[in-house]
């Protein structure tokens, strides 16, 4: 049983959801804990699509700090690569996700909100990227996924400054998705993944992998990856079972097996 990380599957939507008071602080063990919540969301075949949230408060307000403190070069070194998994773990997840960003989400857990498809974030959140205040840099993604989704020179200057980005800027950006009243961020956030219950399942497996295995690389190897995936598709039983119901009902009548 997970100590600091919940999962709850309603009706085909997972939540994964952070629960360590006061703040959400992201430590090794939570760490660890997400990672085998992103893993176990990716194989259950109950799951269309994630929801992650920190709850009504705060999504994550950083990395562990005072675990961190007295670490060396070494430790350091020892940690850093399941740091980085864990949210590359979340970010891997074969099914859309979609984060629900209450209060803060600085530090790791502006990482962990970059790691999802989509954010959703409450009007009064607060998102940034300070660990240059603290004398090091993101090292849990940030420094890659906040520059491919808001341009190297926004992510540079984020990064520079260490400032905390208000909602409403991020928005403006493209590091969030849409502003919701902060009581309806996670209740919009399952809205938007509930659509995904019932749908072609595979397609947006191939789909997500396309997107994401395109930004990094080149536009003709991203090319590649995308029609190697749109043949794939042709040996489906939903590929078969959408273009039939297209043909005799019309469109979005299909109903889809996962196969």
């Amino acid at each position: 049983m997970a100590e600091f990380v919940r999962l709850e599957v309603d009706e085909g939507v997972a939540t994964i959801r952070l629960d360590r008071p006061k703040m959400n602080a992201i430590s090794l063990a939570v760490q660890a804990e997400l990672r085998e919540a992103a893993e176990e969301v990716s194989d259950r075949e109950d799951v269309a699509a994630v929801v992650l949230t920190g709850g009504e408060r705060v999504f994550a307000a950083g990395n562990d700090v005072k675990e961190m403190a007295d670490m060396s070069y070494a430790d350091m070194l020892a940690v850093a690569g399941p740091l980085q998994a864990a949210v590359t773990a979340v970010a891997e997840i074969p099914k859309p996700v979609v984060a629900a960003v209450n209060g803060y989400a600085l530090g790791g857990g502006c990482e962990l909100a970059l790691a999802a498809d989509v954010r959703f974030a409450a009007t009064d959140a607060v998102l940034g990227q300070p660990e240059v205040l603290l004398g090091i840099i993101p090292g849990a993604g940030g420094t890659q996924r906040l520059a491919r989704l808001v341009g190297p020179s926004r992510a540079k200057d984020l990064i520079f400054t260490g400032r905390f980005v208000r909602a409403d800027e991020a928005l403006e950006i493209g590091l969030v998705d849409r502003l919701v009243a902060p009581a309806d961020v996670y209740a919009e956030a399952v809205e938007w993944a509930r659509q995904f219950v019932g749908a072609a399942s595979l397609a947006l497996r191939a789909a997500k992998q396309a997107v994401d295995g395109g930004l990094a690389t080149d536009l003709t190897t991203g090319l590649a990856l995308e029609r190697a995936a749109f043949a794939g598709l042709f040996g489906t039983e939903d590929r078969e079972a959408g273009m039939r119901s297209f043909i005799e009902n019309g469109p979005g009548q299909a109903r889809f097996e996962g196969r």
